[in-house]
Parts: C-alpha cells; sequence; structure tokens
C-alpha cells in the first residue's frame, strides 16, 4: 500500500514526490519566440550597415542608402533600365509627399481656422492698446 501522509492525491493534486521542486519550472526553456513576419525582416535588412567605396574611400551606409547609390550609379552609367526605375522610385516619392502636403481643407475647417485667427488678431490688438496706454501714462 501508499503512504498518504494526509495529503489528498487527485486531479491537480499530484503526489508530493513528483511536485515541482521550489524554484524549479515546468517549463525551463519558456516559451519560444515567435516568426517575424517579411516587413520586420525587410526592415532589419534595410538598416543594417554595409560598406561602400566613394571616391576611393570606404564608409558605412545603411543597406537601403546602398542600394539607392548602386542604382544612382547605374543609371548615370547609362543604364536604360535603372534610370526607368529611379525615376519611377522618385516619382512615386515626389507624388505621395505632394498628396500629403497638397490636402485642401472643407468649410469647417477652414471656418474654425478662420475663427481661430480673427481671436489671435484681438488678442493681439487688446494687448497693442494696453501697451500702448502704458506708454501714454
Amino acid at each position: 500500500m501508499t503512504k498518504n501522509d494526509g495529503n489528498p492525491i487527485g486531479y491537480g493534486k499530484p503526489p508530493l514526490h513528483s511536485r515541482f521542486k521550489p524554484g524549479q519550472s515546468g517549463n525551463p526553456k519558456g516559451r519560444p519566440q515567435g516568426r517575424l513576419n517579411f516587413a520586420s525582416d525587410l526592415k532589419r535588412v534595410l538598416e543594417a550597415s554595409v560598406s561602400v567605396t566613394e571616391g576611393g574611400k570606404s564608409r558605412k551606409v545603411s543597406t537601403q542608402q546602398g542600394v539607392l547609390l548602386r542604382l544612382t550609379n547605374k543609371a548615370l552609367n547609362g543604364s536604360d533600365r535603372a534610370m526607368d526605375k529611379f525615376l519611377s522610385l522618385a516619382e512615386a516619392h515626389f507624388a505621395k509627399n505632394a498628396a500629403i502636403t497638397s490636402k485642401t481643407l472643407d468649410a469647417d475647417d477652414q471656418a474654425i481656422l478662420e475663427q481661430f485667427r480673427q481671436e489671435l488678431l484681438a488678442e493681439a490688438n487688446v494687448s497693442q492698446d494696453i501697451l500702448k496706454d502704458e506708454d501714454d501714462t
């Protein structure tokens, strides 16, 4: 027969000799790290530094900058494909920035800005009047 010592044994209550000791983990390696997605991998690769030689001097730049420098050099040396790719990248970049900066405001936003402008002008006029009154005295 087994010796019980008054400790209940059953579901969720294993025998004392088979329980984890204090400070001992049931999962010593822990949860494995998740896999990185493509965007995370691409970001890490583009931010990694590489050595580039320009004018006989070596310097470290990011992979992204190195690829752009290489593409620029190929385009300047007459590669039609490189020129086309470089110009399409530049056009896409500037078109995206132009769309962001040229966003027009709707009538409600313009009215709010005009009201704010009027309030600022009124405050400026009041403060100028106060300064003039102080100078006159």
